[in-house]
């Protein structure tokens, strides 16, 4: 089974996906998904993305390697998020988790089939999540602000109610303690096998 862990900017994903992979009983492994965007400070290329140049990405395209990918006209240029079957997913005999957007999940989904993919959808009050952000962006070297902003307003369509019925998205899990909201997942995991 492969969980994708979605929802908004700033929801958490992040420091969810990382306390998941350390419950130990859920043996859950890592998809490391490929960016074109700039690596940001206390990031590890492998670990959080694999980050790669546009000649990268589009030899694994013309290999016809490349899953799903999602191009953002930030403010900064284009930057892709894209999956990658590297030959590193063996979804019949492990279980893994992957974070990604809603449109990379039904991607993922059609690709490996609605039975083997799950998702994980994670949501917290808007005040609060563009609080984190912005904490978030100050840490930065090169701050960048406008595309945080930009990247908040367009979460509003991209995870809009429509979208996730017609995604069948249907368990909301509430960030509202890391804590909490780890174990519920956890636990749901654990029931969906």
């Amino acid at each position: 089974m492969l969980y994708c862990i979605i929802g908004k900017s700033s929801t958490g994903k992040d420091t969810i996906f990382k306390k998941l992979l350390e419950e130990k009983e859920l043996h859950l492994e890592n998809v490391v998904s490929y960016t074109t965007r700039p690596i940001r400070e206390n990031e590890v290329d492998g670990v959080e993305y694999h980050f790669v140049d546009e000649k990268r990405r589009d030899e694994l395209e013309r290999s016809g390697k490349i899953i799903e990918l999602r191009r953002y006209n930030t403010c900064y240029g284009p930057w892709d998020y894209f999956t990658v079957d590297d030959d590193n997913v063996l979804i019949d005999e492990k279980d893994y988790i992957i974070i990604g957007t809603l449109e990379s999940y039904e991607k993922i989904r059609k690709y490996y089939g609605k039975e083997r993919v799950c998702p994980i959808y994670i949501e917290v009050e808007d005040g609060l999540r563009l609080q984190r952000a912005l904490d978030r962006e100050k840490k930065q070297k090169n701050p960048k602000y406008n595309e945080l902003c930009r990247r908040f307003l367009a979460d509003d369509e991209d995870f809009s109610k429509e979208k996730l019925n017609a995604a069948g998205v249907k368990k909301i899990f509430i960030n509202d303690s890391i804590s909490k909201t780890v174990n519920e997942i956890s636990e749901y995991i654990e029931a969906h096998r």
